[in-house]
């Protein structure tokens, strides 16, 4: 099974590993009549395209295939480091009471597999008379659990784009989301002036700066949580790291933060970031010996897609028909189809099998096989009724 075979090729992130697994999965594609292309978004950090190009000839004597908007498949190839606490080795698929075993398996090369074997189911409907009208294309892009190298290297690439929609395969439990929020790194550097702690006024310490920063940050976040969308509730911030200090006796001259703020669809991190700063010297605190550096460090954007969109609405009906109930809803986790939506003009939404909540990023991850099974008979039928099949 392919999804076993992509999680025994390992490709933790950090760490820049994604090659062996992109790998097992091109062989995969070319083995069921794909066209293939790898493009390095970093060296040895392989992106992979796969189509399968239209199959609805025109009227014209020379029968040229005619070929219309496509549907795209979105995915990614690194995981997250196996941490402790596992039962077995992480990096040996198992197969126990219908669920397959190991690290990747819901986060998310089991959605790639289904895509793999949705494609390949629809590159032989032409046997039985049926033709689409545009390409099935999958995109599997590297570091999309860190910094989004991949996708933003597949964004800029001058391509044809001419898409109806995207599907990402992230675990969702087959439910089919049509909006994320995004997420963003905030990075905070504090300046200050060592003293000696006996005389704390001969300094200016940068953690008492970095605490009244934090204070702002949470008043934001409080407000924030007032206004809430139906579908994304708010944008939120979190405080993830604090570091600072040169000894117990010295009033401190510098403080770092690390700050995660999730995004709603319409917001820019760096006009937040241009926002936090001018909050910082409206409080004053950025005077009298301190100064503060605010950057953005990382950005993935969220999206929102119609609820009536014929994306959104054909994937419910493809997921009932493939066998299981789902539901429409929102993710207040991030993924890489913002930047499809927002870069492109691609509308997404996310379906795939597993549940990120509950399996992914967690010791002895695991996805049930007939949510794989169930997944790709979706992805086929959502096509095949997307793409206008005759």
């Amino acid at each position: 099974m392919l999804t076993a075979s992509l999680v025994e090729a390992p490709s933790e992130n950090p760490g820049g590993t994604e090659a062996a697994a992109v790998e097992v999965l091109e062989k995969a594609c070319r083995a069921v009549g794909l066209q293939v292309t790898t493009t390095e978004a970093a060296p040895e950090r392989p992106n992979l395209v796969a189509t399968l190009p239209a199959g609805r000839r025109g009227e014209g004597s020379d029968g040229a295939i005619q070929q219309g908007p496509g549907l795209m498949f979105l995915g990614h190839s690194d995981v997250v480091p196996a941490g402790p606490n596992w039962s077995a080795d992480p990096y040996r698929a198992r197969y126990s009471d219908g669920r397959i075993y190991g690290r990747g398996t819901t986060d998310m090369k089991g959605g790639l597999a289904a895509v793999v074997a949705a494609m390949q189911a629809l590159r032989h409907a032409g046997a039985y008379g049926i033709e689409l009208s545009g390409p099935v294309r999958l995109v599997c892009t590297v570091d999309e659990e860190e910094h989004g190298i991949g996708v933003r290297d597949f964004v800029s690439r001058p391509a044809d784009h001419d898409f109806l929609g995207c599907i990402v395969a992230e675990p969702t439990d087959l439910q089919v989301v049509r909006g994320c929020r995004g997420a963003s790194y905030l990075e905070i550097d504090v300046f200050g002036r060592a003293a000696h702690s006996g005389r704390p006024s001969d300094g200016r310490s940068a953690i008492n700066a970095a605490a009244q920063i934090v204070d702002l940050i949470r008043f934001d976040h409080e407000h924030l949580a007032l206004t809430q969308d139906e579908l994304l509730g708010s944008g939120t911030w979190n405080v993830g790291t604090i570091a600072g200090g040169q000894g117990i006796s010295v009033v401190a001259p510098t403080c770092s933060l690390g700050i995660d703020r999730r995004l709603m669809p319409d917001e820019d991190p760096h006009a937040i970031a241009d926002q936090l700063r001018s909050t910082i010297s409206r409080a004053g605190i950025d005077t009298d010996g301190i100064t503060v550096d605010v950057r953005v460090t990382m950005e993935m954007p969220g999206f929102a897609t119609p609820a009536d969109h014929p994306l959104v609405t054909t994937a419910v009906e493809a997921v009932t028909n493939a066998g299981t109930t789902t539901s429409i809803g929102g993710w207040s986790a991030a993924c890489d189809g913002g930047f499809v939506s927002r870069d492109l003009g691609v509308p997404s939404i996310v379906l795939g099998p597993g549940n990120i909540n509950t399996d992914a990023h967690q010791p002895d991850e695991s996805v049930a096989v007939g949510d794989l099974v169930t997944a790709a008979r979706a992805y086929t039928l959502a096509a095949l009724r997307l793409l206008g099949a005759s």
